[in-house]
C-alpha cells in the first residue's frame, strides 16, 4: 500500500508541521535525534530501512498527531483514485460509549479518517492497536480494517465488544447458539468464551498494518 519513500516523506512532513527538522522530531520524542537522518533511510547495503512502529507511536505521542494525520502526509492531503477514507479509532476508545450503534457500526464523533483501498463494506472502520497484549500479532501502532458486514467463520480473526465495554481481538473457534468460543492471538493470554447475551457485537478483522 504504502512505499518506503512515502513512509518516511510522511514523517518528514509532520516534522515540518510541527516547525521541526527530522532530528527536532526525534527528539521531542525521546529518540535518538539521528533516528529520522536520511543516512539512516538506507542500510549500508543499499536496501530500504523501515522505521519501526515504536518509533512511530512515540512521534504521535509526542506530537498529539493521530495515525491518520500521518498517513495524510504521504498523499499531501488527497485521496488519490483507488482509495477511500475509513473512520479510525484506538483500540482503547473503542470500548466506550458513542462510537458505534447497536448493530457495531461506528457512528458518532471523535473519530479520525485514514486513506485506505476500498474493501466492499460502506461501514468498514480501523482500529489502531494500544499495548503490548496482543503481540507477536498486533503490536502498538498497527492498524486493523474491520467489516461489520462481512460474514464471520471459524478460524476467523474478530474484534468482539462485551456489554460491558471490553474490546478483545482474537480468533474465532467456535460459534454456538449460546457461547462464543475464542482463541487468543498471543500465548501470554488466556483464550475467552463469552457466553452470546454479554456480547455487544463481533466483526471480522480484513486486514492488519504488519
Amino acid at each position: 500500500m504504502f512505499g518506503h519513500s512515502d513512509i518516511w516523506r510522511s514523517i518528514d512532513k509532520l516534522a515540518a508541521a510541527h516547525g521541526l527538522s527530522a532530528s527536532g522530531l526525534a527528539r521531542r520524542a525521546g529518540l535518538d535525534p539521528t533516528t529520522f537522518n536520511k543516512s539512516k533511510r538506507i542500510t549500508r547495503e543499499g536496501k530500504p530501512r523501515w522505521p519501526s512502529t515504536e518509533s512511530i507511536s512515540k512521534i504521535l505521542d509526542a506530537t498529539g498527531a493521530s495515525m491518520g494525520e500521518l498517513v495524510t502526509h504521504m498523499y499531501d492531503g488527497a485521496i488519490p483514485e483507488g482509495l477511500r477514507t475509513f473512520p479510525v479509532l484506538g483500540m482503547a476508545q473503542a470500548g466506550r460509549e458513542g462510537y458505534f450503534d447497536d448493530a457495531g457500526y461506528p457512528t458518532g464523533t471523535g473519530w479520525d479518517d485514514i486513506p485506505f483501498p476500498d474493501v466492499g463494506d460502506p461501514h468498514a472502520y480501523a482500529l489502531e492497536i494500544s499495548g503490548n497484549s496482543m503481540e507477536p500479532v498486533y503490536r502498538d501502532g498497527d492498524i486493523i480494517i474491520v467489516s461489520p458486514q462481512a460474514s464471520i467463520r471459524r478460524g476467523d480473526r474478530v474484534v468482539l465488544k462485551t456489554r460491558d465495554g471490553e474490546v478483545m481481538a482474537k480468533v474465532l473457534r467456535r460459534r454456538s447458539a449460546r457461547r462464543y468460543e475464542l482463541q487468543s492471538v498471543s500465548a501470554e493470554h488466556d483464550d475467552r468464551s463469552v457466553p452470546i447475551e454479554e456480547v455487544e457485537w463481533a466483526a471480522r478483522i480484513l486486514w492488519a498494518s504488519q
